[in-house]
């Protein structure tokens, strides 16, 4: 042994300080943690061929260990640390050589980059990776930031603390936009320090709340920290509670957990909204707060409007809360009293299958202990009752083919329960009269007969769907039913929007909110994975950016308005016509259908190359393409040099060492514990790239396999990831601010100021510790 410690101890202890001196050598941290596995496994190969690395292991020969086995200990459980009595032997670190362990090594990893990086089913999620990237950076790019920073400080400006909360504000913006910790922080230090300093705001408030609003791009979605860390928690997941499950005797770990072992990015991104948002609610309190108690640090600012119409008090209470809650609250009632609901008339052409129990049951005696330990005794119980049940029953039925009677009646019976207003129409009818009062409360001193108009046009379209649209009534006749009062509408919509562009706050901020909208939207509610919203969100970006650079040039832009309008109409056409021309049999209006889809298709591809050459005559897409293709080559450059790091570390028995001392634990909390200690740590040092690829794969198959949701333990993670970035003296988020902070900003000002607000994210941990509910809700609410 060398100095006291095991042969394994001290690889650890080289790879450590191999990458911590790669990564202070000035080589990008890309290729220095692929060197920093190369020279570390050189090191240890050649300590451990000079014989001055032995690891010692249980010597397996032995009475001591046989009568351990025949206490009932299964094998795969004895480690030295959790039996330290139990007499050793000394082995190499390289059982068979490490000629041997580079052979293995070359094609582990020729392995790992093919499954994770070239063409494995991750693939398509780190996609994601690379469009929400550029989303980020173009949305960067086309100064949203600045505006949104005015807006909110015209809106704040008055409170106490008003411009920190609107830094807050505009920082879980950007969040939500980029998903990029440096570039947010860096464009919130530009923008909004000078004006908080210039205002008689404390340098330490100032720059606590803009290092720690930046860093709330780690944890809203769509983050990339989540995209990244949802790809390993999936394999991890299943991987650990697959082995969970053989090991306490069960086939597979939906007989153990009696659900799918599977967790996915979109839920996620579910489970991290709650989060993202308390932490954002936590940091303006703090502001607010501070301002109260000490004014003269913080005091409010009276921002000039710029805004040409008064609003009373009454009028906005009328129009923006009276009017949409009357119309929301009268749509509810209508949902609930059956008058609005689906007119789908569509049967599946087989019989439902009957549903078996909560749990398995006919499992083996280790499994169904295992079972009542993790589910409890009245779930297990329940579980028998209802297997007994359905065998008493005749057994469990499968799903039949109905034959055509079968399907007519249901059908008919499908039809006689619709809803008199389809869903569709009702949804449409809503949203109409939600915008023709929130234009008119926005501009009270216009004539209101174009809204009148408009509203009775919205009104009239849901009376003819009662009256004259049935379930059974085919789209084109639908839409032809409802085509004048439509448009009717549509005519009075174009006023409304007229009105609500001279309202700022809506200009500025409708537009990119209604972007996250549509890729959150799309990926919370399950419609779509994250790689198909991403795509969405970087398109809609580029014509967004587009539109406003042919804007402040003085064009129009009506090529990118026109295409946004036939995104619309792809989707509703797609929604109620069914597109499929390969069938046998195709009627005319679905060709009718598809042509014109395919027709919006094509003139909204347009609009997106319009969009991009407006960007690119202006100078802009070049640098947003430099830029994505630079984080995105360094996302992957590290994912590859983590997986040779990770394969060093496996070649000598590093990380069964490290799990066989997490395993040794008796308490999950305890192990968890432990290493969201160690990783809060290696965030001071480490980016959180490297930590996910490289210390999350060696602990996860520990912390996943226990019994933690695993929503759960992936969101603690990333708030902890994001807690680091701030901690001082390393914290990353510091050293983004500091570069771009004016002189009169000392370091000791930025440290001073972030300390409460690391505070406050150690009190978001634990209230994510002790109440795990804040993580799991909205996925358990929402479809997946």
């Amino acid at each position: 042994m060398l100095f006291g410690l095991d042969g394994v101890e001290i690889g650890l202890i080289i790879v450590f300080l191999c990458l911590f001196a790669g990564i202070l050598s000035g080589f990008p941290v890309a290729f220095a943690i692929s060197g920093a596995g190369i020279f570390a496994f050189a090191i240890i190969a050649y300590l451990d061929a000079q014989g001055i690395l032995v690891h010692n292991v249980i010597d397996t020969s032995t009475q001591a260990f046989r009568d351990l086995l025949a206490t009932g200990v299964k094998p795969d459980t004895i480690s030295t640390f959790r039996y330290p009595d139990l007499p050793t032997v000394a082995v190499p670190l390289f059982d068979r050589g490490w000629e041997v362990a580079v052979d293995r090594n070359l094609s582990f990893i020729v392995n790992r980059m093919n499954e994770r990086v070239f063409a494995g089913q991750s693939i398509e999620t780190l996609l994601a990776v690379l469009m929400f990237v550029m989303m980020g950076i173009t949305l960067e790019r086309s100064k949203i930031a600045n505006d949104l920073l005015t807006t909110m400080a015209r809106i704040f400006g008055p409170l106490p603390g008003g411009l920190a909360v609107s830094v807050v504000v505009v920082g879980a913006f950007l969040a939500a936009s980029t998903g990029i910790v440096g570039a947010t922080v860096v464009t919130m230090g530009l923008l909004s320090l000078p004006t908080m300093l210039r205002n008689g705001y404390s340098p330490e408030l100032s720059t606590g709340v803009i290092a720690a609003s930046g860093t709330l791009g780690q944890i809203i979605p769509p983050s990339i920290v989540i995209v990244l860390l949802g790809t390993l928690a999936g394999d991890l997941y299943s991987a650990a509670q697959e082995s969970r499950a053989q090991a306490v005797g069960c086939s597979d770990a939906l007989t153990l957990l009696g659900r799918p072992a599977v967790v996915s990015v979109g839920t996620l991104f579910q489970a991290a909204m709650l989060p993202g948002i308390l932490l954002a609610f936590l940091y303006a309190a703090y502001a607010f707060g501070f301002a109260l108690f000490r004014p003269s640090k913080a005091p409010s600012v009276h921002v000039e409007r710029d805004s040409r119409e008064t609003i009373t008090r009454g009028t906005g209470l009328t129009w923006f809360l009276a009017v949409p809650a009357l119309i929301l609250a009268g749509t509810f009632a209508m949902v609930e009293t059956g008058l609005i609901g689906s007119q789908d008339t569509g049967v599946d052409a087989f019989s439902e299958a009957s549903e078996g129990a909560i749990l398995r049951t006919n499992v083996s005696p280790e499994c169904r202990e295992a079972m009542i330990a993790l589910h409890g005794q009245p779930m297990w119980d329940l579980a028998v009752r209802q297997t007994e049940a359905i065998a008493e029953s005749g057994g469990g039925q499968d799903s039949v083919r109905l034959s055509p009677e079968e399907i007519e009646e249901l059908r008919g019976l499908k039809i006689a329960a619709a809803a008199p207003i389809g869903s569709g129409i009702a949804t449409m009818g809503v949203l109409l009269l939600l915008l023709f009062a929130i234009a008119r409360g926005v501009k009270p001193s216009a004539g209101a007969e174009p809204l009148i108009i408009g509203a009775a046009g919205a009104v009239t379209m849901l009376m003819a769907d009662v009256f004259f649209i049935h379930p059974t009534t085919t789209p084109l006749v639908t839409l032809l039913v409802i085509a004048l009062p439509l448009l009717v509408a549509l005519w009075a919509s174009r006023h409304a929007a007229a009105r609500l562009a001279e309202n700022e706050l809506i200009r500025v901020v409708f537009p990119p909110l209604m972007l996250i909208v549509a890729v959150l939207g799309s990926i919370l509610g399950g419609i779509t994975n994250p790689t198909p919203a991403a795509a969405l969100g970087a398109a809609g970006a580029i014509m967004l950016a587009g539109y406003r650079k042919l804007r402040e040039r003085g064009h129009s832009g009506w090529i990118i308005i026109n295409a946004t309008l036939a995104v619309v109409v792809m989707i509703l056409v797609g929604a109620n016509f069914d597109l499929r021309i390969t069938q046998e049999n195709v009627g005319f209006q679905t060709w009718i259908a598809f042509f014109v889809a395919y027709g919006a298709f094509l003139f909204a591809a347009f609009g997106l190359v319009a969009a991009g050459w407006a960007l690119y005559r202006v100078g802009v897409l070049t640098p947003i393409v430099r830029e994505t293709a630079k984080v995105t080559s360094m996302v992957f450059t590290i994912l590859i040099g983590s997986q040779l790091l990770n394969l060093v570390v496996i070649s000598f028995g590093g990380e069964h060492y490290i799990q066989e001392f997490l395993r040794s634990f008796d308490s999950e909390f305890q192990v968890f514990l432990i290493v969201m200690l160690v990783l809060f740590i290696l965030g001071f040092v480490l980016d959180f790239l490297e930590i996910i690829y490289i210390v999350i794969p060696i602990v996860g198959p520990v912390i996943y396999g226990g019994t933690f949701d695993p929503k759960w333990v992936t969101i603690m993670i990333a708030v902890n990831l994001q807690t680091s970035f701030l901690t001082p003296p390393f914290g990353f988020a510091l050293f983004y601010l500091r570069g771009v902070a004016p002189p009169s900003v000392t370091t000791g000002h930025i440290y001073r100021g972030i300390i409460p607000f690391v505070l406050i994210q150690v009190l978001g941990l634990a209230l994510l510790w002790f109440v795990p509910s804040i993580v799991t809700i909205v996925p358990d609410l929402m479809p997946n």
